[in-house]
């Protein structure tokens, strides 16, 4: 698959519709809806075409799924900056580390499957965003904090069809 769409779904702005070929899945975004003009901490799904870049997997949960996508087991060690004041700003980093970042081996499902989506990473700016994922979805959670997210059943069901970059395309 070369290009995954993330359209809007209509009246609500933290729903969208993920299309992989002919399948049409629901998802949620980011609580502040979509965005052109991504900051970090905006709450908001950047409007943009992300390469798929690798994923982690929390391999003490899930077997390793159907993909070509490089999927990497998610370690206790694993955390995301999202300091834009730090070097490694946007970037996986291990423990310990004090700057603010995300942990990877959550306690909650939502990054047993985590998709790593090409924003702001290999060309990165300060303050443009981070972490910007494609991972699961939590259903207590009508929203994200700018990440496009699936169910876990949906999500191994288009897995197959991913693969190293592949473009997700928010419309």
């Amino acid at each position: 698959m070369k290009t995954v769409l993330v359209r809007p779904a209509p009246g609500n702005k933290t729903r969208a519709i993920v299309q992989v070929g002919s399948l049409r899945i629901p998802a949620v975004i980011g609580r502040s809806g979509r965005t052109s003009r991504k900051r970090e901490g905006d709450g908001a799904t950047p409007i943009a075409a992300m390469q798929l870049l690798s994923g982690f997997l929390r391999g003490d949960r899930l077997a390793l799924p159907k993909t070509a996508l490089p999927l990497r087991r998610v370690r206790p060690s694993m955390l995301w900056c999202d300091d834009p004041g730090h070097p490694n700003y946007n970037r996986l980093v291990r423990a310990p580390f004090k700057p603010s970042h995300e942990d990877m081996q959550r306690e909650d499902a939502l990054y047993d499957i985590c998709l790593v989506l090409d924003w702001n990473i290999t060309s990165r700016r300060r303050n443009a965003g981070s972490a910007i994922f494609f991972h699961l979805f939590d259903p207590d959670r009508p929203q994200t904090a700018g990440c496009i997210a699936v169910s876990r059943r949906n999500m191994l069901l288009i897995l197959p069809h991913l693969r190293r970059g592949t473009v997700v395309r928010v419309l």
